[in-house]
């Protein structure tokens, strides 16, 4: 199996947000929005109708921490999650995967979820959201 997910976790080559045993999340290569987050269980499993409900589970605990340190150390005043299984979905990877998107008011993303933010984030929102998920500094852990 070529994956690229498997890949970046088993050569560590991601830009990592969070990382457990059964879950990461880490920068996509084209972010649609500062702070853009992949949350994805680190084991493969092609897409929620093969993923057992306990690592399914897992990785939307990492999906509200993601999302809600977002919201505390980005200000984002929203966040778009979006994740497709399946052939008929356009699922662009075939690995379990949950795009956790930080929006604000006026941030450009028109037509979601083409598009991209014109929101500008001082610093590096990513090493932010980092820090923030290492420290335990977002109330949903």
């Amino acid at each position: 199996m070529n994956c690229i997910f498997c890949e970046l976790i088993r050569e560590d080559t991601a830009r990592w947000v969070a990382r457990d045993q059964v879950a990461c999340a880490f920068a996509p290569l084209d972010p649609l929005a500062p702070g853009h987050t992949l949350v994805v269980p680190t084991l493969h499993y092609a897409g929620v109708f093969d993923t057992p409900a306990a690592v399914l589970a897992e990785v939307m605990a990492l999906v509200q921490r993601v999302a809600e340190s977002s919201r505390t150390v980005l200000n984002a005043s929203g966040v778009n999650i979006l994740s497709a299984s399946g052939p008929g979905s356009e699922q662009s990877v075939p690995h379990l995967h949950f795009h956790v998107v930080p929006r604000w008011m006026n941030d450009g993303i028109s037509t979601w979820p083409t598009g991209g933010s014109v929101h500008h984030f001082a610093g590096d929102p990513v090493a932010r959201l980092a820090t923030a998920l290492a420290s335990g500094r977002h109330p949903a852990s």
